[in-house]
């Protein structure tokens, strides 16, 4: 058994990491989880969080949207809709899409088509709005 894991962050536009790792937390569809090396066999559902991992003392923190996470072997496999690490979001543009997405579903109806978008917009921003916080300051 292997004492480190190799993290495979994957978006649709690019890959995003591809390292060896000590320790990942992740948003699932469930709760958050984390990740040791030994981790038994798993495949679950992402939703959009924070994803944290560690590199000796070293902790570094990403915005990723829903996708999917895969572990076999100390290997983990990541295919996110989005994922951006907290010194590549630009904030500013975070609380815009913030504001945009709240304004959106101020007034409008869970049966409108265009509801989830918005509440799906408003995760997003919140997540990145967070994820930047820890590297910018307000």
């Amino acid at each position: 058994m292997s004492d480190k894991l190799i993290l495979e962050l994957v978006t649709p536009a690019r890959q995003v990491l591809s390292e060896e790792v000590d320790e990942i937390i992740a948003p699932g569809s469930l709760g958050q989880f984390g990740l040791l090396p030994g981790h038994a066999p798993m495949l679950t559902t992402l939703q959009p969080g924070e994803l944290r991992y560690r590199k000796g003392k070293e902790t570094y923190h990403l915005a990723v949207s829903w996708g999917y996470v895969e572990i076999e072997n100390d290997r983990v496999i990541i295919l996110a809709e989005t994922a951006e690490a907290e010194d590549e979001i630009d904030l500013e543009r975070a609380r815009a899409a913030l504001g945009r997405a709240q304004r959106a579903l101020t007034g409008m109806s869970a049966e409108e088509k265009e509801y989830l978008a918005m509440q799906q917009a408003l995760a997003r921003a919140m997540v990145r709005i967070q994820v930047a916080g820890r590297h910018k300051k307000f």
